[in-house]
C-alpha cells in the first residue's frame, strides 16, 4: 500500500470549536463544513463539532449526510436553493436557506409548505458576489414577513477584506445602516472577522478555516491564534539519491545542485493535492527534522534535501504539513492559501483519510 495518508485529529477540531465559542462567547456558532469539511471528511467532522449551534454547507446532499450523522441543530445552505423543487427536501430536513437572488424569493412564493422555513437574507455590502443591494432590504423584509412559508429571518453579509488592512469598517457600516431598524438576528463574521473585530461578533459567527487549524491571515500564524492543526499529510521516503555538484533534479532541470547532495524522493505529488508550484525551499518535516523541498513537484513524488539529515533512510516518515509544518507555510511558498491545499486533499481520490482522537 502506498504510504501517503492524511491523519485527521478530531480532538483538535473539537478544541478549535471550543476556542471559537470562547472568543465569541455571546454568539451562536455556525461551523462551516463546505467542501467536504475543507477536505477533512464531512460525516466524521460532524461528530467532532456536534456542540456547534449550526452547520453551514452548500448542498442538499451534504445536509442529508449531516442529518444521518445525528446532527439535530441548524443546518444552513450557504448559497440557498439551486432549483425550486428542492424546497420540499429542505422542508423535510428542517434546513435554513440563504436568499441572495429574486428567483429564490420566488421559490418561496410559489409553494405551500406544511412547515415554514427560516431564511438568511444576504445583503451585498461591497463584496459584489452574492446578495441583494442595500436599497432593496426594506422591501424584501416586508415581503418575507408577509410570506407564510417563512418562519424567521436572519440578516447576513460576507466580508471581502476582513483578513487584510482594509478591514471590515466600510462593509459593516453599510450593513448596520440598513439593518439597525430591525430586531432581527444577524450574521456577518467569518474566521478573520471573529478573531480580529469584536464588533462583528453578532448573533451568529461563521468560522471556517480556523476550525481546521489554519489561519485566515497572512501576517498572523495559526500558532498565534492558538488553533490546533487538524490534518497531518504524511508519507515516507521511497528512494534516496546521491548527486554531484552541477547535477540537476527533476523535470525541467529546475534545480541544479550547488554542492554534492543527498536527496530523498517522497511518495506525494500534485496528483495527491500537494501544490505543484511549491518552490524550492518549501519547509517539510523529515525523520524528526525540518528540511526543505528541492526541484519541481511531480505528479506522484517530490524531492527533499537530506544533506543535513544523515539518519533519514528509505521508509523514513515525512510530514508535508501538520503538527510540525503549518499548511499556511506550504501555501505561502506555493503562491496560494491554506484553504486550497486542504480542499485539494478532498478533491484527490488517492489520499486515504484516517481519523484519530488526540
Amino acid at each position: 500500500m502506498r504510504p501517503l495518508k492524511a491523519y485527521i485529529n478530531l480532538s483538535a477540531l473539537t478544541f478549535n470549536l471550543q476556542l471559537v465559542k470562547k472568543i465569541a462567547k455571546n454568539s451562536k456558532v455556525m461551523a462551516v463544513l463546505k467542501a467536504n469539511a475543507y477536505g477533512h471528511g464531512l460525516e466524521e467532522s460532524v461528530k467532532a463539532i456536534k456542540s456547534a449551534d449550526g452547520i453551514a454547507i452548500l448542498t442538499i446532499d451534504e445536509a442529508i449526510k449531516i442529518r444521518k450523522a445525528g446532527f439535530e441543530n441548524t443546518i444552513l445552505l450557504l448559497e440557498g436553493l439551486f432549483a425550486g423543487e428542492d424546497i420540499y427536501e429542505a422542508e423535510k430536513l428542517n434546513l435554513n436557506l440563504v436568499l441572495h437572488n429574486d428567483l429564490q424569493i420566488e421559490y418561496l412564493e410559489q409553494v405551500t409548505l406544511k412547515t415554514p422555513i427560516n431564511v438568511h437574507l444576504k445583503i451585498n455590502t461591497g463584496m459584489n458576489r452574492l446578495g441583494f443591494p442595500p436599497d432593496q432590504v426594506d422591501y424584501l423584509i416586508e415581503n418575507l414577513n408577509a410570506n407564510p412559508n417563512v418562519s424567521g429571518i436572519t440578516l447576513m453579509t460576507h466580508f471581502a477584506t476582513a483578513d487584510e488592512k482594509e478591514g471590515i469598517e466600510k462593509q459593516l457600516n453599510c450593513f448596520n445602516q440598513v439593518t439597525n431598524n430591525y430586531n432581527l438576528s444577524s450574521s456577518v463574521a467569518n474566521s478573520a472577522a471573529l478573531c480580529k473585530f469584536p464588533e462583528a461578533r453578532l448573533d451568529w459567527v461563521r468560522p471556517g478555516i480556523m476550525l481546521y487549524g489554519a489561519s485566515p491571515f497572512e501576517d498572523i500564524s495559526a500558532k498565534k491564534l492558538d488553533v490546533k492543526p487538524v490534518m497531518s499529510l504524511v508519507s515516507k521516503i521511497i528512494a534516496i539519491q546521491d548527486i554531484k555538484k552541477g547535477q540537476s533534479v527533476g523535470y525541467g532541470d529546475n534545480f541544479i545542485a550547488k554542492e554534492d547532495m543527498r536527496i530523498g524522493i517522497v511518495a506525494c505529488g500534485y496528483g495527491d493535492g500537494y501544490p505543484r508550484h511549491a518552490k524550492t525551499g518549501t519547509p517539510i518535516f523529515v525523520h524528526q527534522k525540518i528540511t526543505t523541498t528541492i526541484g519541481r513537484v511531480s505528479m506522484d513524488m517530490l524531492y527533499v534535501d537530506l544533506s543535513r539529515n544523515t539518519e533519514a533512510k528509505i521508509g523514513s516518515k515525512v510530514e508535508m504539513w501538520g503538527n510540525h509544518i503549518s499548511v499556511d507555510e506550504v501555501a505561502k511558498n506555493s503562491g496560494t492559501v491554506g484553504y486550497e491545499l486542504l480542499c485539494n486533499i478532498s478533491a484527490s481520490t488517492r489520499v486515504p483519510l484516517e481519523y484519530i482522537d488526540g
